[in-house]
């Protein structure tokens, strides 16, 4: 090969380079998203909660159902949960058949009681608490995907047992934690799942196994990132008992 024919090669081989699309790294694309859109955007919600419990196998098996419905706004003061007037009249009739029937059915108390902070703070902020999610898993790959019938991007993880606390790891001998995150071409973070399966033992003879899937939706409101939909359902059983749960948590911009 001739000086002259090695120089068109090799200026050949560069401009090829350079019009071959760069690979996206997803990754980062997902960290830099989740970074931007932790902000303050001004919120004001419906907050609508529902649960369901199952306690117990057969005859003896334990339903309770909650349902609730309540207004959160988040801006300059801070985090406030509004319950209005026919909240807080349900919740109060509810008590009061309590007081006749402590097996009478109380939705809007057990949904109340099943709503926790950090549900509140993750579904109104949920920027934060999923690079969180991130941080503690192992990135596994990204492959292309389908959501809402558009091309995306979905980045696999797992969570190993090193990753959990260290007492849930005293007990924990098996699991298998699956985390997948749908993103938009910016990084934007369109859906994800969890699934967790986990076994161990406690106090030598006590056996347990537990399993877990969480389905997430989100939304953008300015520079505030919401989780407007949470679905969860899973069980577990262990020494001679069982019990079952589905949550659907829901937030709606108003």
């Amino acid at each position: 090969m001739t000086p002259n024919s090695l120089t068109r090669l090799l200026t050949l081989s560069v401009l090829l380079l350079c019009t071959l699309p760069s690979r996206a790294d997803g990754l980062a694309d997902l960290k830099a998203a989740l970074s931007r859109l932790q902000g303050q955007t001004p919120l004001k919600a419906q907050l609508e909660v529902k649960t369901w419990r199952r306690q117990g196998e057969g005859k003896d098996a334990q339903d309770k159902q909650g349902a609730a419905a309540l207004t959160l706004e988040d801006n300059g003061r801070g985090l406030q949960l509004m319950y209005g007037k026919d909240l807080l009249a349900r919740v109060e009739a509810e008590q009061r058949a309590q007081l006749k029937n402590k097996e009478v059915s109380t939705p809007a108390l057990t949904g109340l009681r099943d709503l926790e902070f950090t549900d509140l703070r993750g579904m109104s902020s949920a920027a934060a608490s999923l690079a969180h999610a991130v941080e503690d898993a192992v990135f596994l790959n990204e492959i292309s995907d389908q959501y809402a019938g558009k091309p995306v991007r979905r980045l696999n993880f797992e969570v190993p047992l090193e990753k959990l606390p260290q007492r849930e790891r005293k007990y924990v001998r098996e699991l298998d934690a699956k985390l997948s995150v749908w993103i938009a071409a910016d990084g934007t973070p369109l859906a994800s799942t969890v699934r967790v399966k986990a076994s161990g033992r406690a106090f030598i003879v006590v056996r347990f196994k537990h399993f877990s899937e969480e389905d997430r939706v989100y939304s953008v409101l300015g520079d505030r990132l919401l989780l407007v939909r949470k679905e969860e359902r899973g069980g577990a059983s262990g020494a001679g008992e069982s019990q079952e749960y589905k949550t659907s948590l829901s937030l709606q911009p108003v």
